[in-house]
């Protein structure tokens, strides 16, 4: 995938942000390479690890050999796709990631994250996981008909009942429109507050991406 559109970064969220495109937005792959980069024992969310430190660790990544990825294509037929989605904003504006899943017949294609912005707000990261997903979607199962099981409703209310959008959704609401009315099929599940949503954690990991700076 090409790299998404973000609010604004640090430049330091920004540098580890190219490694993530690096890895196609595989967050535990791309965080993997970075922590293998980092001297001594520490990682990326070490406390002990300094911003130096992970710029150049960030550097070394970007620098080396690009990552032998798997040939991720997978081949849905007649699966049964779901697409789990979920932004976090802490603070609301706040640091704010985006996180989605997929998976197909119960079992996972791929786990995706990101940084949205270091001062955004839920909303931007609700939309911004909607678009990671999609585009995890089309590049790895191609146009197949999916479920998309998602907790915002401002997100449902504009995309699926004909709304008129917030202005967070103007980086992100072109394209969304574009891969949904692309699909053969793309039903919504609304998931309740209580309801189990996996890509919950890839969004706050993202945030804690966004967090990262000044350096």
């Amino acid at each position: 995938m090409d790299r998404l559109p973000t609010a604004t970064l640090s430049p330091l969220a920004s540098r580890v942000d190219e490694v993530l495109v690096l890895y196609e937005y595989e967050l535990r792959a791309a965080i993997d390479a970075v922590d293998a980069a980092v001297p001594g024992f520490g990682g990326l969310f070490d406390p002990e690890t300094t911003d130096g430190e992970i710029r150049t660790a960030v550097d070394e990544v970007l620098a080396g050999e690009p990552p032998a990825l798997r040939n991720q294509r997978h081949h849905a037929g007649e699966s049964d796709v779901v697409l789990y989605v979920d932004g976090s904003s802490r603070g609301n504006p706040g640091p704010a990631g985006a996180g989605a899943v997929l998976r197909a017949d119960g079992e996972p294609v791929a786990e995706f994250g990101r940084p949205v912005g270091s001062n955004a707000e839920n909303n931007t990261a609700e939309y911004a996981a909607l678009h990671l997903g999609l585009e995890a979607l089309v590049s790895r199962c191609g146009p197949v008909a999916v479920e998309i099981r998602i907790d915002s409703m401002t997100v449902i209310t504009d995309i699926w009942r004909g709304g008129d959008g917030v202005a967070a959704a103007a980086p992100y609401r072109p394209a969304i429109l574009e891969h949904v009315s692309a699909l053969p099929a793309c039903e919504w599940t609304h998931l309740a507050d209580h309801e189990p949503n996996p890509a919950d954690a890839r969004a706050a990991v993202g945030a804690d991406i966004a967090a990262l700076g000044p350096g």
